[in-house]
């Protein structure tokens, strides 16, 4: 099942890659499917409404090659490598039910595995899609200093040691060292980091983050196809094409199962004619043996508790984008969790006011003279400043002579004393806090912490997964080491992994499941994209998630809600069990009927009956994950 969300505002991905999204018509598997469907419903139509037998007969068959045709033939391309698989297998049990006059439920069985099909091709188009609109980040062209001056180029000729010139607001064309000019850059897309982060002569920047308000001359470190945003792309694609297959339990035995049907029934076929049975009988028993004996019963049971849980899940705003995924979390064992929009909001929100003894200023009077001065600004770090003065109902006074320096802040005239807010050396900082030092006419008159601020739930919903798998998450960020220090501690965890690039979270995830360990990885942006493909299973949250690490990841969080992530795990687990019972149950039913046919005779209607009725009492059983206690047994509780 392929999921997709509309952007959220500030998703990296421009309008190109969002034009180039698949559409579902653009695939032959939908078309096929969408055939198949539409032949099927108008021969059913055929059929209540009373026209000739013959004229359901051939839209069935039009249903039949339509949603047939191409599993058989790779069922067939199967048989040939000596594999034989579930695919053809119902392939033949769909034409043999028609064999024996069960057109209708043969063609319902084709629909159902081409519309399968289908939605498996639509959701690896999406990925692929996604993975491709990454490279937009980086701008197609660049400023090229030369000896005669500048030249445009594309980003695709630039050459190590080339030196670029990146202007106010423009992406940054190339991984390399600034030479000189000062500026803040918005890089979170590479490394996370909720501010962005001064840049001045010998500090790195990479290709795609987003210039602020200085000119910077950059020297070319890498070439491009090398670049940073270049190596996520090809770890998203590595990672997805070589992350071993997880498949539903009934597939994982589908191939001997599938070699057994076959044998049994030709052998119920042929023995029986060997000793002088009619063609007639002799057919008809082995087309009910191969009916009863069928895997749809077993797949249809282990489908109601999996579907019954997505549901559930979508109903509480987790997005699981198939049974597959939905199976896959409930046997993860370990977590690592991302910090940036994942264990906080991404955004930093000012947590102390520190007015300096003599300064004359309390806090609320500090604080409004910041927001005052700070208001033209649109920096993350102003715009914190601004709302939590108006959060506090202070007056804010006009602002005049408004002036930013890139990577020190900025100047206003308030009240006709000239105001600076700027950020203060990291030794002021405590506990991974952004400091801003605030001077009136050349004296400071105090300082504001910043922080990005913590999740609601956070430390209820790592103790819940530190519950479920007996260890605590790891924390995996891109962020400096004091900032996530400070987050690891209130959320209770101890392993803390920082200042990582991409590439770095996926080789830990990789170290983890090395070690024997299925992981979950939660995550947000791009950076997290390539970890949560690496994964056992991924989670995103979704209300600002990247549309990369949304197309990747197997279940989003819609409503960003971090106790939805233990609670879906469990939903899972709970799947997985009755997901047991009802293959015990379907099994023992199969052997029944399989039994009766062989060692008596049985009935054809009363064959697909019994049949039939196990199915319908493993869909019930399964339809208990839609109940509300469902869910609730599996959120964590605040403490």
């Amino acid at each position: 099942m392929s999921v997709t969300l509309a952007p959220a505002p500030g998703r990296s991905l421009d309008a190109p890659a969002r034009r180039r999204r698949t559409r579902v018509l653009a695939l032959p598997e939908a078309r096929w499917a969408l055939a198949a469907l539409m032949a099927f419903l108008a021969g059913l139509a055929a059929d209540l409404g009373g026209a000739p037998p013959w004229a359901g007969g051939i839209l069935y068959a039009v249903a039949y090659v339509c949603g047939g045709w191409e599993p058989a033939l790779e069922g067939l391309r199967a048989l040939r490598g000596r594999t034989l698989d579930v695919d053809l297998l119902m392939i033949v049990a769909a034409l043999g039910a028609a064999a024996i006059g069960q057109v209708l439920d043969g063609a319902l069985l084709i629909v159902i595995f081409a519309t399968s099909g289908a939605l498996e091709a639509l959701a690896t188009a999406r990925t692929a899609d996604s993975v491709r609109g990454l490279l937009d980040l980086a701008p197609t062209t660049a400023t090229r200093v030369t000896d005669g001056g500048e030249e445009t180029v594309p980003t695709a000729a630039l050459a190590v040691g080339d030196v670029v010139l990146v202007r106010p607001g423009e992406r940054i064309g190339a991984d390399g060292t600034v030479l000189d000019g000062v500026s803040e850059a918005d890089q979170a897309t590479i490394t996370g980091e909720p501010l962005p982060v001064v840049k001045g002569p010998g500090d790195d920047v990479f290709a795609g983050t987003l210039n602020g308000t200085g000119a910077l001359r950059v020297r070319v470190g890498r070439d491009p196809g090398d670049s940073v945003i270049a190596r996520i792309v090809a770890l998203v694609e590595d990672a997805s094409r070589t992350k071993a297959p997880t498949q539903l339990f009934i597939e994982k035995i589908e191939q001997r199962y599938a070699v057994g049907v076959v044998v049994a029934t030709l052998a119920v076929f042929g023995v029986p004619l060997a000793f002088g049975a009619h063609l007639t009988d002799a057919l008809l028993r082995a087309m009910t043996f191969m009916i009863v004996a069928s895997p749809c019963a077993v797949v249809l049971a282990t489908m109601p508790p999996l579907l019954s849980a997505i549901a559930n899940a979508g109903r509480h705003g987790v997005l699981v984008k198939s049974a597959v995924a939905m199976e896959r979390l409930g046997e993860i064992d370990a977590a690592a969790l991302d910090k940036t929009g994942t264990l906080t909001e991404g955004a930093p929100e000012v947590t102390a006011v520190r007015p300096l003894p003599g300064s004359g200023l309390d806090e609320d009077a500090l604080l409004a003279l910041a927001a005052s001065a700070e208001h033209p600004s649109e920096h993350p770090l102003a715009r914190a400043v601004v709302s939590a003065a108006r959060a506090r109902g202070l007056a804010l006074a006009p602002a005049t002579d408004f002036t930013a320096a890139p990577g020190r802040g900025i100047t206003a005239t308030v009240r006709g004393a000239t105001v600076t807010v700027g950020r203060a050396d990291p030794a002021e900082a405590e506990h991974g806090e952004t400091v801003v030092r605030v001077t009136r006419d050349g004296t400071p008159v105090g300082t504001l912490a910043l922080t990005d601020r913590l999740r609601s739930g956070a430390p209820a919903a790592t103790a819940a997964l530190t519950a479920l798998n007996g260890t605590a998450p790891v924390l995996l960020t891109g962020d400096n080491a004091h900032a996530a220090a400070r987050v690891a501690a209130a959320t209770g965890l101890t392993d803390v992994r920082a200042g990582l690039l991409p590439e770095d979270k996926v080789n830990a995830v990789r170290d983890l499941r090395a070690a024997g360990r299925k992981v979950l990885f939660v995550g947000d942006g791009v950076n997290d994209a390539p970890a949560l493909a690496a994964a056992h299973a991924g989670i995103a949250m979704g209300r600002a998630g990247s549309d990369l690490a949304l197309e990747t990841a197997d279940a989003v969080v819609v409503r960003d809600e971090l106790a939805a992530v233990p609670a879906v795990v469990r939903l899972s687990r709970t799947a997985r069990r009755l997901v047991t019972q009802n293959l015990v149950i379907a099994g023992t039913a199969i052997t029944a009927l399989v039994l009766w046919d062989l060692l008596g005779h049985l009935p054809l209607p009363l064959g697909v009956a019994g049949h039939e009725g196990s199915t319908v009492l493993v869909g019930l059983n399964g339809l208990r994950l839609l109940r509300e206690s469902a869910w609730r047994s599996g959120q964590p509780q605040d403490t």
